[in-house]
């Protein structure tokens, strides 16, 4: 399940991951250098150019739509808020529930330790399952 998924997030939702990275540019942007070790300059500014871009509900709705394009159903519709997406110091995670267990997206946006702009897609893309 876990290359079906990132397959269709790469060919069909490229765009909306790009935008999602492109936000991570901006607040990096607003680092006095490369690198900071306050997790209040990304999280809270991350989640906000997020937001104002509309990609939550847009990232939430990749979710669904990678999901059943590799066969499998969630168990409820995710909404663009924890605890099916959350926007963390290393990006955005999205999690959702199948019959046969939960499927965790990141889109690592960030390093962590100190932070940093982390890598651009495919490699800022990681998709696993969690069997239950």
């Amino acid at each position: 399940m876990t290359g079906a998924v990132r397959d269709r997030l790469l060919d069909a939702h490229r765009p909306t991951l790009e935008r999602a990275l492109s936000c991570a540019d901006a607040v990096a942007a607003g680092w006095e250098g490369e690198a900071t070790t306050d997790r209040e300059a990304v999280v809270g500014p991350y989640r906000a150019l997020l937001e104002r871009a509309g990609l939550l509900e847009a990232l939430a709705a990749a979710l669904v739509d990678a999901v059943e394009s590799a066969g499998y159903e969630l168990a409820a519709q995710p909404v663009p808020d924890v605890p099916y997406l959350a926007v963390t110091g290393q990006g955005v995670v999205l999690r959702g529930s199948t019959g046969d267990g939960r499927v965790v997206v990141t889109l690592r946006a960030f390093e962590v330790d100190p932070y940093r702009r982390g890598p651009g897609l495919p490699a800022a893309l990681v998709v696993e399952t969690k069997g239950r």
